[in-house]
């Protein structure tokens, strides 16, 4: 099964028109995306909760880490430099973080509401290496800016 990003935008537009609640988006995106490609294997948001502090919000699959610091880590990175972080070996990745022992990549993007802070960032493993492309990671990007500029 391959993502049909066209659809799935328009899916999600649907689902969260007039919605401003940001658990509750993250929540009807985590599971739209987890389940719209059989890549991604942990779909989910870590939410900003403090100064420089992740949290895990709405995800679909196993386990993750329940916190993680902007210093550390793929998601810490994404937060820290608010910047897409697209890892096609997550072993290359000085310091990263193994929550799920099976996660071989990852692509992790920074969420901004409509004023310009930094929400939290959307974490996609993949138990496949070299699972991700930019295609994706601009695809989704478009979709997280649609979704969460009314927050």
């Amino acid at each position: 099964m391959q993502v049909s990003y066209p659809t799935l935008a328009k899916t999600i537009a649907s689902l969260t028109e007039g919605e401003d609640d940001p658990i509750a988006l993250m929540a009807t995106v985590a599971c739209e995306v987890h389940h719209s490609d059989n890549r991604f294997d942990w779909t989910g948001f870590y939410r900003v909760t403090g100064p420089e502090m992740l949290k895990i919000g709405p995800y679909q699959g196993g386990h993750g880490c329940l916190t993680i610091p902007f210093s550390r880590g793929v998601c810490g990175a994404a937060a820290r430099r608010g910047e897409t972080q697209l890892v096609a070996d997550v072993d290359a990745f000085p310091g990263h973080i193994a929550c799920a022992a099976s996660t071989r990549s990852e692509l992790v993007l920074p969420v901004w509401n409509g004023a310009g802070d930094l929400l939290a960032v959307f974490d996609l493993d993949s138990d496949q290496p070299d699972a991700f492309t930019r295609a994706d990671a601009d695809a989704l990007a478009a979709i997280l800016r649609e979704t969460f500029s009314a927050c």
